[in-house]
């Protein structure tokens, strides 16, 4: 009889499921995918849910009770070639959220959502927390060049989208910005050219 496990308590520092030899990165110690496509694990399924039902494909919830940090998920993609994603990409994570032929929503749909909570409580909140935070980690004696970003806007498809952000109206102030520039933030152009979006002073 197949016996189903119910409760796992494993030791501090312990693998639930480990693939590859302890933590190193050499390559002896990765688990060899072989040379052609493929993926380590492979989910494909199948929701035929009502309104007001959720499905999800991986489920993961990190409850911390001490005072470290921690990451519900995270992923790593590494370069290890010097021309490592020719003609093709390299991403620590890609989500994506595609509408079928003959389908359509009419809720929201988003390839990544975001989402900063905090339960109802008189306080103020500390912390420096942000829905969204976009990190650089370059080491020392790089250049880097001017094709890197922090955000980068592409199009895969044939049709264009044509609205670049779509914001809350709480962020949208009741009249135009005024007051001298304090600084700029560096856009690059599809065509190559720069540009500049204006931080004002106050009025």
């Amino acid at each position: 009889m197949l016996a189903i496990t119910r409760s796992l308590r494993p030791q501090s520092g312990t693998k639930v499921f480990g693939v590859g030899r302890g933590s190193g990165s050499s390559l002896s110690d990765l688990f060899r995918m072989g040379n052609a496509s493929a993926q380590m694990l492979d989910f494909r399924a199948r929701s035929d849910g009502a309104t007001g039902t959720d499905a999800r494909i991986i489920y993961a919830r990190l409850h911390q009770y001490g005072t470290g940090g921690g990451e519900a998920v995270r992923a790593y993609a590494f370069a290890n070639n010097a021309a490592a994603a020719t003609a093709g990409t390299l991403n620590g994570l890609h989500a994506s959220m595609s509408v079928a032929t003959s389908s359509a929503i009419s809720g929201a749909g988003n390839a990544i959502r975001a989402t900063l909570e905090a339960a109802s409580a008189s306080r103020t909140l500390g912390g420096t927390c942000a829905a969204l935070q976009l990190d650089s980690n370059i080491g020392a004696n790089n250049t880097v060049p001017a094709d890197w970003s922090f955000i980068r806007v592409t199009k895969s498809g044939a049709v264009d989208m044509t609205t670049f952000l779509d914001i809350a109206d709480d962020q949208i102030q009741a009249s135009a910005a005024s007051g001298s520039a304090l600084a700029s933030l560096k856009v690059r152009l599809a065509n190559g050219s720069l540009g500049y979006i204006n931080i004002l002073a106050a009025s």
